[in-house]
């Protein structure tokens, strides 16, 4: 037991120091990556969310959360809500900051960015949508080796997620929302939006359908977010049946 003669009080026996760790460096280190992984993967959440992600008490998760904002890799702000909104404030979510983005990126950001320079300068702007197809093609291999496996929405979110882009799929009325919680070349697509519009039209190659991007992660946006509108052969007969 420990005895602080400047404060002249006696730590309770029952439990450890406040401030103390209760575990070593590199085991909090690494809680402290799941914890960011858990958002990257889900999309800003709540304390509660984490916690039950993870199996970790809410005074664990909260303790890193703190460490993880103090390092600059969080920020907080209002949960959105959509629809009707109850009584009450609404909850806290915690997002990623780009620089806590940055240390999932295992692309070298800097370097490609000068490699498209480069590019650009020697053969021309159109270069680069061209070099931006030719860098989506294993994506595409990926949706190709699925077929048979789920419908075209869940086969792009499979070749997403194979990729590294932490991808979800979210029903709507008006059809389905893609959401890229990560994308490891959004730094390269701020410099060069073609990197987005090739995908873009990669998306709606895939699905066979025109699609809307509604924000990305490279403008500045959270979430990278796509909308799939239902077929129109869907939408018509729906309309019939009413």
């Amino acid at each position: 037991m420990v005895w602080s003669a400047q404060s002249g009080q006696r730590p309770s026996a029952a439990g450890p120091l406040v401030g103390a760790p209760d575990a070593t460096e590199p085991e909090a280190d690494a809680t402290r990556r799941r914890v960011a992984r858990s958002i990257l993967q889900h999309g800003p959440s709540t304390a509660a969310d984490l916690a039950d992600r993870l199996g970790l008490t809410s005074a664990a998760v909260r303790r890193h959360l703190s460490a993880l904002e103090l390092s600059g890799e969080l920020t907080t702000r209002e949960q959105r809500v959509y629809g009707a909104r109850g009584r009450g404030r609404p909850a806290r979510v915690f997002v990623l900051t780009d620089a806590g983005r940055r240390t999932f990126d295992a692309a070298y950001d800097e370097l490609a960015i000068k490699a498209l320079d480069y590019l650009s300068r020697r053969v021309g702007p159109g270069a680069i949508a061209d070099f931006a197809e030719e860098s989506l093609a294993p994506v595409e291999a990926r949706f190709d080796e699925l077929e048979g496996h789920g419908d075209r929405a869940e086969r792009v979110v499979e070749a997403f997620n194979h990729a590294g882009y932490a991808a979800t799929l979210k029903p709507l009325a008006s059809g389905q929302q893609l959401c890229q919680h990560h994308c490891p070349v959004a730094h390269v697509a701020r410099a060069y939006p073609a990197i987005c519009l090739a995908e873009t039209r990669l998306l709606s190659k895939l699905l066979g359908s025109h699609v809307q991007r509604l924000a990305t992660i490279a403008s500045g946006d959270e979430v990278c977010t796509t909308h799939i509108p239902h077929p129109v052969a869907v939408a018509i007969e729906e309309r019939k049946s009413s």
